[in-house]
């Protein structure tokens, strides 16, 4: 069987633990993804902004600390609608945002790594949520038409100058993160990572290593395997659990870098993933999850 942690039942988030970033930088291990708050295709506003607004607010509530965002996500929708419904900001709430992709229409996505571009969305960004210095500045891609060295040097600069305090890449290898390791601290890898999509396990192995706070977006998918009959729907029924909450606590369990950032525009849904912040899955469990894939 599982166990849970000792947890405030009213922020049930803080039982995921703590992970720090950077050097003055501490958040719970369970964040939210502001992806979902935007339209279909993540294209424009949402159906409903005021249950967006509601799900926001309900995640710092439930000792949600770190929002993750990006300029593309609407684009500019996202960013927007987390200074309308939280600003001024809780001062333990840390913004995480990206830069480096174009939006040309629903589903659309496009590198640009050019250093004019990424100091205007920084700027822009600034703007948008209302924020005197950025708390965790990401490369949302790095551009294989721009030097990438021009790339982690503009982010390089953005810190110098106060505006950005922690920098972090996604979707990046081993390689990439020493090159831009070299060029400016990382304190973050945002990289896809779940279950059943495990392709970053030595991206993980390396930020684990080098304290480097690991991101997995698209964290809860589960495929075949939460459906009936599969190890995480039989994990689940035998947990009182959700599968979500499942793949959820795996991910908290296999490396104390893990920082997974479940996104919705539901308050329910919201609730169900941060529930799984108690969730300890025991050691026959956890084996049985690993070898699934």
């Amino acid at each position: 069987m599982s166990t849970s942690v000792s947890a405030d039942v009213a922020r049930p988030v803080a039982a995921s633990g703590e992970l720090r970033l950077g050097d003055a930088v501490t958040v719970n291990r369970l964040g939210y993804g502001a992806m979902r708050i935007t339209g279909e295709g993540i294209w424009g506003p949402p159906s409903d902004p005021q249950e967006c607004v509601r799900v926001l607010r309900r995640a710092v509530a439930l000792g949600v600390n770190l929002i993750d965002t990006a300029d593309s996500y609407g684009p500019y929708v996202s960013e927007e609608l987390i200074r309308e419904a939280l600003h001024p900001y809780p001062e333990d709430l840390v913004l995480a945002t990206k830069a480096g992709l174009l939006r040309t229409g629903p589903d659309e996505w496009h590198p640009c790594g050019r250093p004019e571009y990424l100091r205007q969305e920084c700027e822009m960004s600034l703007r948008r949520l209302g924020l005197e210095r950025i708390d965790l500045f990401q490369l949302h891609r790095v551009d294989p038409e721009v030097p990438a060295a021009d790339q982690y040097g503009t982010l390089a600069q953005l810190q110098s100058e106060g505006k950005v305090r922690l920098v972090g890449l996604s979707e990046v290898g081993v390689d990439q993160i020493a090159e831009a390791s070299d060029i400016v601290e990382i304190a973050s890898v945002q990289n896809h990572y779940n279950l059943v999509e495990r392709g970053s396990d030595d991206v993980l192995r390396y930020c684990t290593e080098r304290g480097i706070g690991f991101i997995p977006w698209f964290p809860i998918a589960a495929g075949d395997l939460a459906k009936p009959g599969g190890v995480v729907h039989e994990a689940a029924q035998r947990l009182g659990a959700t599968p979500s909450q499942v793949a959820l606590a795996w991910l908290l369990q296999r490396s104390s870098r893990m920082l997974p950032i479940p996104g919705t525009s539901s308050v329910t849904h919201l609730e169900e993933n941060c529930a799984a912040a108690p969730l300890r899955l025991d050691l026959a469990t956890v084996t049985a999850l690993d070898e699934a894939v």
